[in-house]
């Protein structure tokens, strides 16, 4: 017991360090920086800008995930210091949701607007992926100090309880694309893991309502 709780003063001790924040955001960079080195090398297959795009709209619901583990293992490891790190982990999100956007926008559809416009109202997909970007924006844009002063803590709580909703959409996007071609195995994972996110929060408050309640 005393070992595991070292482990955690030590790991926690790390975590505070001034260096620590610098090297979350070095680290949430490598595989958008690897990415681009793929691309710049022209090794990301016979469709670089598919492979591109769904390289980082997966990074993005990874990073979601990631986003959404910092409280449970807070609570369950013993480690406050992690929440240091959930604000890097959470814009990191949004980038690659934004990057996987503009990417399909740019390279894959030309800028042409009418031609986005037609392709999101036809394809659901792309429609859920849409609106989860633009509920993920005011989380982005709020994710810093000066934000929670200005709209004040409780309001700021309650405008990140929507980080749910984007993940529910995100996942959804990532099952409406992957159902096309009768491949849902990998969905399958993401699910369960956003499950047992959410699933915690649930029991750890005594509810659904009590999880969404801001206190």
């Amino acid at each position: 017991m005393s070992t595991a709780s070292d482990l955690a003063n030590t790991l926690n001790s790390w975590l505070m360090k001034p260096w620590a924040k610098p090297l979350s955001w070095l680290v949430c960079s490598v595989p958008l920086l690897v990415l681009v080195a793929a691309a710049a090398a022209d090794r990301l297959g016979a469709n670089p800008v598919d492979h591109f795009i769904k390289e980082t709209g997966e990074w993005s619901l990874r990073f979601l995930w990631l986003t959404l583990l910092i409280t449970p293992l807070r609570d369950l490891a013993g480690l406050p210091g992690l929440l240091k790190h959930r604000r890097a982990l959470g814009v990191t999100a949004f980038t690659y949701a934004l990057v996987h956007a503009l990417t399909y926008a740019w390279l894959d559809q030309g800028w042409v607007i009418d031609d986005i416009v037609a392709d999101v109202l036809k394809r659901n997909f792309i429609l859920v992926g849409f609106m989860a970007l633009v509920v993920m924006l005011p989380l982005a844009l709020t994710s810093f100090n000066a934000a929670i002063r200005a709209i004040g803590g409780r309001r700021w709580q309650a405008l990140h309880k929507l980080v749910y909703a984007v993940a529910l959409l995100g996942l959804l996007h990532f099952y409406l694309k992957k159902a096309a071609k009768n491949d849902l195995a990998e969905v399958g994972v993401y699910a369960a893991i956003l499950a047992a996110l959410l699933g915690w929060r649930v029991m750890r408050k005594g509810g659904v309502l009590a999880m969404l309640r801001v206190r």
